[in-house]
Order: structure tokens, then sequence, then C-alpha cells
């Protein structure tokens, strides 16, 4: 057995297991538990009695979290992922209908969770997790498929759907994301973010990470839409003026600029799309971008300044 340091050093996974029928769920479900615990000997949990498995509506599932070597179950990032991650915006807030089935109180072994019923206020620190690609296409508990890339997130009680700001406390990273699944139901966690949501936030090398998480109410949805139409009217006329680049390296000659460009690709494989030469004034420029907007520039350069100690320059083209 793995001891609680390594533990909590390697990956954290999710095993989500559909419900079928409560009888046919009572039948099985202890067998595969069983199973499972007899295979990952790392498992947070031991065998589960017969009153310990899920009670829930044919939209939800039960997680289960593991470590071990690598991905459990083979879950982790795509073989492909986009190169352009740090790009992908945040989910939009929007005012939606709640769903009344996801509003009835739910078990997951012995457990009892009782769901939020309306848009009311939310403000919670503790653990957050990611689950990736082996749950890539697969229904989630709002009977939505799950995108991996897409900034969305399962969380216990919140309503579903329901958009919440999740902030890694260690370095400040926010996104925005759309509830539309149920878990993690671990004491210890408390939101599961899909892939991207974790990438831009800078938790996926740790499989976890500290977060506050905060309900998004309608009051500040309303805000937003109207923030965002206003700005909707320019931004055909001014796209191309404000769209910055990061600056990673100037060189005298062509070869030493695309040994660096080399190195950085080596380093960064999510950069390779947009990574380039460009040569301004007598010089060779290693540039990566454009980003839309200064604060999506200086996301880009505060991800590759963590990743490689180096400080890229934000510039205007």
């Amino acid at each position: 057995m793995m001891n609680k340091l390594l533990f909590h050093k390697r990956y954290i996974h999710c095993v989500r297991i559909p419900f079928i029928s409560k009888l046919l769920v009572k039948i099985i479900m202890p067998a595969i538990l069983l199973s499972i615990s007899g295979c990952a000997s790392t498992s947070q949990y031991d065998a589960h009695t017969e009153s310990d498995v899920l009670d829930m509506n044919s939209t939800q599932q039960l997680s289960v979290k593991h470590s071990g070597g690598g991905y459990y179950l083979d879950d982790g990032p795509g073989d492909n992922p986009p190169g352009d991650l740090h790009l992908i915006p945040d989910a939009v807030p929007k005012l939606e209908p709640l769903r009344a089935a996801n509003k009835r109180p739910y078990k997951v072994m012995g457990q009892l969770f009782e769901p939020m019923t309306t848009l009311e206020p939310y403000n919670a620190r503790g653990t957050a997790s990611w689950y990736g690609r082996r749950y890539h296409g697969s229904q989630t508990a709002s009977g939505e498929i799950y995108d991996m890339y897409a900034m969305t997130a399962a969380h216990p009680t919140l309503p579903l759907p329901s958009y919440a700001r999740v902030t890694n406390i260690h370095n400040g990273n926010t996104v925005i994301v759309r509830i539309n699944d149920r878990g993690p139901f671990l004491s210890d966690r408390l939101i599961d973010l899909s892939y991207t949501a974790a990438y831009k936030l800078d938790i996926i090398g740790n499989g976890t990470g500290e977060v506050i998480v905060e309900s998004i109410l309608p009051a500040e949805i309303k805000q937003i839409a109207s923030s965002d139409d206003q700005a909707a009217r320019p931004i055909d006329k001014v796209k191309n003026e404000i769209e910055a680049y990061l600056q990673l390296g100037a060189f005298g000659n062509m070869d030493n600029a695309r040994i660096y460009l080399s190195h950085i690709q080596d380093q960064l494989p999510w950069l390779q799309k947009v990574i380039g030469i460009t040569r301004q004034n007598g010089l060779f420029k290693v540039h990566a971008g454009p980003y839309a907007s200064h604060v999506l520039a200086q996301q880009a350069a505060n991800t590759i300044t963590r990743q490689l100690a180096i400080r890229p320059m934000i510039v205007i083209d």
C-alpha cells in the first residue's frame, strides 16, 4: 500500500458507474466494488455493503476516487489535446431553468445529498479534482454529454445547470464554469473540473488543487450580459487593433531564433500552433499569439512563466 505522502503526489481519478436500476445495482455493485478494491492497491474505499449503494435518478452517477501509478482506468488527458486550451473562453453565464430531476435529494454510499433548489449565495473553499478522457462523450447527471474540453464542472449540491467562479488560491487563476454534473462524493473533494478548466487553473500536474468556489447569481448574470452587449458592438471594428502577442525572445540571427523556438516547442507542446518567428527592426523575434485581448495574453504569459521560469513580454501589434 502506498503511504499517504506518495498517495497525495499521484493523480486522483474518478470512476463513474452509471445507474441501471436499484435492483440491479444492489446485486451487482458490491461485486464491482469488491473487484475494484482487489485490483487497485491504493483504493480509498473498501467494498461497500448493500446499504451503501447509489440511490439516484438515471442521469446521476457514482464517483469513486482511486490513486495509483498513472491514470486510474485509463482516465487522463486525451491523446491529442488541442494546442490552444489556454484560449478556450470561460463559460458565459446565462439564466437557465433548473432541472427538476436534479433537485431531488439522493444518496451515495450511505451519504445523503440535498441539492440546492434555487440559485442562492454559495462560497466554499476546498480541494478540486478533474476528470478526463474516460468520461469524454458520456452522459452527465444533467443529461448533457460530457466534453472534457468545455468549461464545465461537477458539484454534489449546486443547482443543475448553474454557473460558478473557481479560483486557485495558490496562483490566483480564476475560471467560470457551468455546473452540469454531480460529484465528487469524497468528503475531502469540493468540485470536479473538466480537463480544460483544470488546465486553466494549473492543477493538471498535481491532479488536485485548493480552490474557492463561488456561485454566480442572477444579478451578476444580468450584469455580465449587459456588459457583453455593450462590448460586442465595437468589437468587430477594433478586433485587429487590440490583438496582443507574447515575445519570448529576440535574436540577431535566424539560427539562434530557430534553436530557441524548437526548445520552447519541446517544452510547451500546447504552444506549438501559436508560436513562430517574426523579423522586426533587424531582429528575429519568437512570438506567440495573437491573443484577442491583453487579459488573455497575460494569462498565457503567467502559464509560461510557471512552466519555464521565463517572463514573456506582451506586445501589441
